[in-house]
């Protein structure tokens, strides 16, 4: 059994009846990620694609945009007596001239993606790329089926039933990475990190599906990524909304098969009965 779950004993009762098992629960570990030797913040995960989550975390602090900015992601001997890799501690090597991040005050928990930040205009990070110019149309066909092609890609959920799943998918709603972790800002971090190693950012018209609620930080780290719509299955906050609304992001929420609330930019949503294919032409707001 990977470290991506674990397995423990339980009491389970069903129907009054109690029998004892083994259950698989999903792992969560820190992960401290250092810039050049240096600790910049720890965040709670599961473990796996740590690399992808650590450079993805900084590509939503707006610290890397392409692949040349990062040298080397490497592992680093943990904090045991021994001196062991705990493959809990990640250094990252950035390019010459790439400007290292300022340290996070706190510890990012798996329910929270901006914590220790210093203000709320902090979080408001300059992104590198516009997303209110991008063309991409969706038919409502295939925005209804994300959640279920999200979920069938969620193989760690099955076994556990704790992990959020953000998914990245083309125009046509076809999947292009699919990340899980104990925390949905980590998933998607993992997701950006997946799309800056692989040369693939900015994510044009690209679809950001996610499992959960859509919050401040889900909606500023698709902004940072390029992606012009963002799915989720659940309610948006208020915060999540105005910055959509600004940055010119589609925010899509309560996403049930054929029922959802499209919030900002529904132009990019192409509501005629099989129309709309996933092409790139904009249909005007009406």
């Amino acid at each position: 059994m990977s470290r991506v779950t674990v397995r423990r004993p339980v009491l389970r009762v069903r129907q009054a009846v109690p029998a004892h098992r083994i259950d698989s629960l999903a792992a969560e570990e820190p992960l401290e990620i250092r810039v050049g030797g240096e600790p910049l913040t720890v965040t709670m995960r599961t473990p796996g694609d740590d690399f992808d989550l650590a450079a993805g975390f900084l590509v939503s602090e707006g610290t890397v945009a392409a692949p040349a900015d990062i040298v080397a992601i490497r592992y680093c001997a943990g904090a045991t007596r021994g001196g062991l890799n705990t493959y809990n501690v990640v250094d990252v090597t950035l390019a010459p001239g790439v400007a290292a991040p300022r340290a996070r005050n706190f510890y990012t928990t798996s329910s929270c993606g901006v914590c220790g930040k210093a203000s709320l205009e902090a979080v408001r990070t300059v992104a590198r790329w516009d997303v209110r110019d991008d063309p991409v149309e969706l038919s409502l066909e295939t925005v209804a089926a994300l959640p279920d092609r999200l979920r069938a890609a969620q193989r760690v959920f099955d076994r556990t039933g704790g992990l959020h799943a953000a998914g990245l998918f083309t125009a046509a709603g076809e999947p292009l990475c699919v990340r899980e972790d104990v925390g949905r800002h980590n998933a998607v971090d993992k997701l950006l990190g997946w799309a800056l190693r692989t040369g693939r950012l900015p994510l044009r018209s690209a679809v950001l599906m996610v499992s959960g609620r859509a919050s401040f930080e889900l909606v500023q780290k698709a902004v940072m990524g390029g992606v012009p719509v963002l799915a989720a299955v659940s309610a948006p906050s208020s915060l999540a909304v105005e910055l959509a609304a600004e940055r010119g992001l589609t925010l899509i929420g309560f996403l049930r098969g054929e029922s959802m609330n499209v919030y900002t930019c529904d132009q990019r949503l192409n509501v005629t009965p099989g129309g709309g294919n996933g092409s790139s032409a904009a249909r005007p707001a009406g």
